[in-house]
């Protein structure tokens, strides 16, 4: 399967329709599998709480669009801020396991993430309110 605008339009239109402003597109062939790639559009407005994998590091490379990674320590203070914008060469973000990471969605984004499996759904635990 190729990755292009046509795909990237199809998940976008998804996520247009989804209350949660977000729609993933897997590549994987399940929720066991030991790679987790996957399209996530992202539209501004989504809200996905400060969270963090502790089982995994977790790499996003931006495809389209315009957004923040943020980073924060176990208090909840920010500590890094990453702007990902291929207008300025600024293409992807390595999240190490266990760091505390957030998004802000600037323009509708596209980004290709990958992390190890199997899925582990976020427990109360891995997030902040």
């Amino acid at each position: 399967m190729i990755i292009n605008d046509e795909l990237l339009d199809k998940v976008t239109e998804k996520a247009e329709e989804c209350p949660r402003l977000r729609m993933n597109y897997n590549f994987h062939e399940s929720l066991d599998a030991k790679a987790q790639r996957l399209i996530n559009v992202l539209l501004p407005g989504t809200i996905l709480p400060i969270h963090r994998h502790r089982h995994t590091a977790e790499t996003y490379v931006l495809l389209r669009g315009k957004m923040f990674v943020v980073f924060y320590n176990d208090l909840g203070a920010q500590t890094e801020r990453y702007l990902l914008d291929p207008t300025i060469g600024n293409y992807g973000v390595n999240i190490p396991r266990g760091q505390w990471h957030g998004i802000e969605v600037i323009e509708p984004s596209a980004i290709f993430e990958v992390k190890d499996g199997p899925y582990m759904p976020i427990g109360p635990e891995d997030t902040m309110d």
